[in-house]
């Protein structure tokens, strides 16, 4: 704590403190505290550095005299501040359990205390709140401070989206959906993402929203009139100018008049003098404010006009410099600044000034790596940096050798919160670090570099996809979605190399798929098989995926068939068993919610022969699967049920795969969900209700929404409609349709609705005033819904939807129960008695041949009060 505020740190920042406070006054060696801190992994001697600088300045290491870690050349380091030992009678808690994604901060804030103070007080009372100010005046800073104080706040969390590294506005809402766990798939992805937050109470934190105003501008007004309780702080260098937003304008960092006689105490009253001196004692440690230097200091901050990046790009260069050095150094680049545009703001041209004068001072291998790093969006790995970045074949210890250099001196952020360090450049330093590029004339081939790395990367990402669980999968591949962003820009424009594109774009899937962008997706797909088809060289593999990927994505019923049935084609001329069977697996899932039942079987047999000829069990479990539910579409209910038990009956440990990206569900869930089906068709209704409550378990335990709402929509509410059991399905139906308003999937919401609409009107709570429209033909409870319309005096609207449902090209399970309903509709219309007695006997016939014994004994039921 520092005060009563908590104090966060990386866990590795933690550990290094934690060791040195085991023996304060002692001198710890360097090998000892990397052995403490990463056991058993060799790591560089920069990670050390890096980690100890960071605590550093967590610690406020050097402000206002306080010294607590000193470093002993060529031997470690030291805990120098005095350490008092305490007996807590109860343990303290420090850190809020509230939810959010809040980075830890790197370093502290200075002068703006007042400032979070009065914007803490305000964001509960203004639904959108923007800080205004020019770049580098640390808008992110306050922003992030007053988030921090506020997350106890908020139920659901408070939550950081940057925007800096969208380069289309229109991904702006995916951006929030993607930081929020929300899945968006449709193509106007705004009404679902409202629709996901709409009984939420949370903040958005929508920072760097300069480049995107108007798409950022949109979102916030669809949230202040759509979600009743979710807040907006923003930061920009203009306000989004939406109805009811209000702006708090940032200023610089206050600094004395400069006077020769003033004092050392005169001068740190003063927030610049205060960052600056807290920066340059993080890197010289035995600098100090004297009445000496005080004077320069101040000028030095005032040539700066108190912008906070200003100060944290120029205090480091005292270490080479020193404090007069710096001065006169500002002095001669000031120049620089006469051919500027009148257009330009002063405090932007002071920053060009200093982050131009700070390039300069860097060494030409510093420079041509730096302005390198300019090519990454969203930030990049060492592993990233020393590929793309590095034209010799220097090694990867020195190229992290080179980041620490330059996150010292402020040119480079580390965030070294994560079990892997992350770095990335400010918006406006990666800005000039492009300018450059474009003036070396390097940019074209590092971009290429780029993109080629990334290609590999994901090529990878794909391999390690279906064996690594999805939340380790995430947090290596997930940070990358801008680089992907970024390298498909490039390969695809007039400059680029489609060839690059088109295998990224193919190797990218699994990501996408991951993080439920499929409108993305599907954009991307058709661009990559857009160039395949403008000339490009054309290889068969790569449009073989991007043709798979784009029926995985899509929501277009023809373009869903059309791209599987070519992927199919491709996969069989070479010989692909992996993409015949994900094209067999699209097919089938089509024809099947087509209610063209009888050509999915054709695709789930073929599947399932692929399959067992194969060498993976888990094939070949999913190939029993797909029978399974294709037969219980057809109303084969004893093969749909062998099939069904045997997928499940033979699943162990080492099959457990969470295999959304190959086949849209995971494998126990969607046989556990049509095993529930046909066992309650069959007339075992315990069983089938058990199996239906442990497919919602099983699909919790995935963590996929997809999963959980398959399970609730077809296995739990259905099954509790046909047991008559109205208060379990109500249940089921409300967490349906809650779950997917949160992950904002429209088509499970539809069904949830419709399941309501049911259960009301057979509660005589709801007035139907026009019949629903359903995406599929294979509805499942258009039955349920027919009999709740007849109770309530609509018949000829039942006998419709029945009459429409029995008009699908193949017979199925439903048929029976279909049949059954009609006669008692015609009887309630007064109908022809023998015309239902037809009926009932055929209703009879057919459940006798499916074996469904629930059917039967509802037709049977009929047919004896006819009788």
């Amino acid at each position: 704590l520092e005060g009563d505020q908590p104090v966060r740190l990386g866990s590795r920042a933690f550990d290094i403190l934690a060791t040195l406070l085991e023996r304060p006054g002692d001198v710890i060696g360097k090998d000892e505290l990397v052995s403490r801190t990463w056991p058993k992994t060799f790591v560089e001697d920069a990670n050390l550095k890096i980690q100890i600088s960071a605590l550093r300045r967590a610690l406020g290491d050097g402000q206002g005299g306080n010294r607590y870690i000193a470093t002993i050349p060529g031997r470690g380091y030291n805990f120098v501040a005095p350490v008092r030992f305490e007996k807590l009678a109860r343990a303290a808690t420090i850190a809020s359990a509230a939810a959010h994604n809040l980075p830890l901060a790197m370093t502290r804030m200075i002068g703006r205390e007042e400032v979070v103070a009065t914007l803490v007080s305000r964001v509960s009372r203004e639904r959108v709140l923007t800080i205004v100010g020019p770049g580098g005046i640390g808008k992110t800073t306050v922003a992030l401070a007053v988030a921090e104080r506020i997350i106890s706040d908020y139920e659901h969390g408070v939550w950081l989206i940057d925007l800096s590294p969208l380069g289309d506005p229109r991904l702006v809402p995916s951006a929030v959906a993607t930081v929020l766990g929300l899945e968006v798939r449709t193509e106007n992805p705004l009404p679902g993402l409202v629709a996901g937050l709409r009984d939420k109470r949370m903040l958005l934190l929508l920072d760097n929203c300069e480049h995107v105003i108007e798409a950022a501008a949109s979102l916030a007004a669809a949230v202040l009139t759509g979600v009743p309780r979710v807040n907006i702080l923003a930061t920009s260098r203009e306000p989004l100018g939406v109805a009811g937003e209000r702006s708090h304008r940032l200023g610089p960092l206050g600094s004395p008049p400069t006077s020769s006689g003033l004092t050392a105490a005169e001068a740190a009253v003063s927030p610049a003098v205060q960052l600056f001196v807290e920066r340059v004692t993080a890197i010289v440690e035995d600098f100090a404010l004297t009445d000496a230097n005080a004077p320069l200091i101040v000028e030095i901050c005032q040539k700066l006009d108190g912008l906070p990046l200003a100060i944290e790009f120029a205090a480091p260069r005292v270490e080479v410099l020193g404090v007069e050095g710096l001065a006169a150094g500002l002095d001669h680049s000031l120049p620089l600044l006469t051919a500027r545009r009148r257009t330009t703001l002063p405090r932007h041209r002071t920053m060009r000034a200093v982050v131009e004068w700070s390039y300069g001072l860097l060494s030409e291998a510093e420079q041509r790596f730096f302005r390198a790093l300019g090519i990454f969006a969203g930030g990049f790995t060492v592993e990233a940096a020393a590929v793309v970045a590095i034209d010799t074949a220097d090694t990867p210890c020195e190229v992290i050798d080179l980041l620490a250099d330059l996150v010292a001196k402020s040119l480079v952020v580390a965030d070294v919160s994560g079990a892997k360090p992350r770095f990335r450049l400010l918006d406006t330093t990666r800005a000039y670090a492009i300018e450059q590029l474009d003036t070396s004339g390097e940019r074209e081939r590092l971009a290429r570099r780029h993109a080629e790395y990334y290609r590999d990367l994901f090529e990878r990402a794909e391999a390690d996809a279906r064996a690594r669980p999805t939340d380790d999968w995430l947090a290596d591949y997930g940070p990358e979605i801008d680089n992907l962003r970024a390298a498909l820009d490039w390969v695809f424009s007039t400059s680029g190399d489609r060839s690059i594109g088109v295998a990224l774009t193919a190797a990218a899937f699994p990501l996408w798929m991951r993080l439920s962008l499929l409108e993305e997706c599907r954009s991307r797909a058709k661009q990559a098989l857009g160039a395949l088809g403008a000339g490009g060289s054309r290889n068969p593999r790569e449009e073989m995926r991007l043709h798979a990927a784009l029926g995985a994505s899509t929501s277009e019923a023809s373009e869903m068939s059309a791209a599987f049935a070519k992927a199919l084609d491709i996969a069989e001329s070479l010989g692909d068993r992996e993409y015949q069977l994900r094209a067999l697996s699209g097919l089938q899932y089509y024809h099947t919610w087509s209610g063209r039942y009888r050509t999915a079987l054709s695709f789930a047999e073929r599947f399932h022969d692929l399959a067992i000829r194969g060498s993976d069990r888990y094939d070949r479990l999913f190939g029993e699967r797909t029978l399974g539910v294709t037969k219980h579409h057809l109303g084969e209910l004893v093969s749909a049920r062998h099939h069904l038990e045997q997928a499940l009956d033979n699943y162990s440990a080492a099959d457990h795969r969470l295999d959304f990206i190959r086949f849209r569900s995971e494998l126990r869930v969607s046989a556990r969900v049509f095993l529930a089906r046909a066992l309650w068709l069959l007339g075992l209704s315990d069983q089938a209700l058990r199996a239906a409550e442990q497919s919602i378990d099983e699909a919790r335990a995935t963590g996929h929404a997809n999963s959980l709402c398959l399970a609730l929509a077809l296995a739990a509410c259905p099954v509790a409609l046909w047991a008559r059991n109205l208060r379990a399905a109500a249940g089921y139906a409300q967490m349906l349709l809650d779950h997917a308003r949160e992950r904002s999937l429209p088509l499970w919401g539809a069904y949830g609705a419709a399941f309501q609409r049911v259960i009301l009107i057979k509660e005589g709570g709801y007035q139907e005033t026009a019949a629903p429209n359903f995406r599929f033909q294979s509805w499942n409870a258009v039955t349920e819904l027919a009999e709740a319309l007849a109770q309530t005096g609509r018949t000829a609207q039942a006998l419709a939807l029945v009459e429409s449902r029995l008009g699908l090209p193949d017979g199925d399970w439903v048929t029976p129960e279909l049949l059954r309903l009609k006669g008692e509709l015609l009887l309630l219309q007064n109908g022809s008695a023998a015309e239902a007695e037809a009926l009932f006997r055929q209703a009879l016939a057919g459940a006798r041949r499916q074996e469904a014994l629930s059917w039967e004994l509802r037709a049977a039921t009929s047919f004896a009060r006819l009788l």
